[in-house]
């Protein structure tokens, strides 16, 4: 894995089956790595998030859940997400369907 951004050193990632780029009528995996750190981003697709060590915080629709290792939760399509690790998360997500096109937006990274 390797930085999301060269200034976002806590923030790993990479894309497994397909970069998030343009249209695709697939699902798109990937796996992300948080170290004291979240960011945010509004997406035009669904985004299902299984967490695998550590623990993770979403906020998106005005609640806010903690998943633990084994846990998952989704961010529906059209809404802001907001993920942040306290100490370390590793996790994998899928994101769905993003037929026409549209590109996420509004990413805001900060550290813990």
């Amino acid at each position: 894995m390797k930085p999301m951004k060269d200034e976002w050193q806590r923030l790993l990632c990479r894309f497994i089956n397909a970069d998030p780029v343009g249209s695709w009528d697939d699902f798109i995996l990937s796996e992300w790595e948080l170290r004291s750190c979240g960011w945010e981003d509004f997406h035009p697709h669904t985004e299902t998030n299984f967490l695998m060590e550590g623990e993770l915080h979403i906020e998106s629709e005005g609640k806010t859940v903690i998943l633990k290792p084994g846990d998952s939760a989704r961010v529906n399509p059209g809404q802001l997400g907001k993920y942040w690790a306290p100490v370390y998360a590793r996790m994998f997500t899928i994101y769905g369907p993003n037929p026409e096109g549209l590109e996420s937006h509004s990413f805001r990274y900060f550290e813990i």
